[in-house]
C-alpha cells in the first residue's frame, strides 16, 4: 500500500531537480560558490534517491524516463555554461560539454525523423563522463566557494571530463553509425 501510494515520488524528485537549476545559476551569478555547490550536491543526491526509488517501487514511467535525463543534462549544461562564464572552467571544455550533447540530442532527432524507435541506453563510457563532469563541476564549486586550494586536482578532473566526453561522444557516434548502416532508408 505504501510503496503503490509512494510511485509518484521518483518523478517529483526529478521535478525539484529541475527546479534547483535556475538556483544553481543563480548562485553562480552571484559569485555564492558555496551556495551553488550545495544546491548541484542536492540535486546529486535526488538523482541517486529518484533512481534508486523509481526501481525499488517499480515506479518506472514514461515521464520518469524523459523527466530524469532532461533534469540530469539541464543542471549539467547550465552548471557549466555559468562556471565558463564565471571563468571557473576553461571555454574549450564548457563548448566540448554542450557540443556532445547537442549531438546527442540530434541522433536522437535524426533516428525519430527517419522513422526509427530511438532508446538512449547510457554507454558505459557515458556513465563514467557523467561522473567526471559531475566530480569537476562540483571539485570547483567546492573549492572556490570553501576556499580550498585548487591545484593540481583541478587540472586532473577538467583533463578527465574532456576526455570521458570525447570518448562518449565517439561512443554514441559508433553505436549509432553501426545502427544506421543497418538501415535501409
Amino acid at each position: 500500500m505504501i510503496a503503490q501510494t509512494l510511485r509518484w515520488l521518483p518523478n517529483t524528485l526529478s521535478l525539484a531537480r529541475l527546479v534547483l537549476v535556475p538556483l544553481a545559476v543563480w548562485q553562480i551569478l552571484e559569485q555564492r560558490y558555496d551556495r551553488a555547490f550545495i544546491i548541484f550536491a542536492l540535486a546529486g543526491v535526488s538523482d541517486a534517491i529518484d533512481g534508486f526509488l523509481a526501481r525499488r517501487l517499480d515506479a518506472r514511467t514514461a515521464l520518469g524516463s524523459v523527466l530524469d535525463p532532461v533534469a540530469d543534462k539541464a543542471l549539467l549544461v547550465s552548471v557549466y555554461v555559468t562556471l565558463g562564464h564565471a571563468g571557473l572552467l576553461p571555454v574549450w571544455l564548457v563548448i566540448l560539454v554542450v557540443f556532445r550533447d547537442a549531438l546527442i540530442v540530434l541522433g536522437v532527432l535524426l533516428f525519430h525523423l527517419a522513422g526509427q524507435k530511438m532508446t538512449v541506453a547510457p554507454l558505459q563510457v557515458s556513465r563514467m563522463n557523467t561522473v567526471a563532469q559531475v566530480l569537476c563541476a562540483g571539485w570547483v564549486m567546492a573549492a572556490t566557494g570553501f576556499g580550498i586550494a585548487q591545484e593540481p586536482l583541478t587540472g586532473f578532473l577538467i583533463g578527465l571530463a574532456a576526455l570521458t566526453t570525447i570518448a562518449s561522444g565517439v561512443g554514441y557516434i559508433l553505436v549509432w553509425g553501426r545502427r544506421l548502416i543497418g538501415l535501409e532508408l
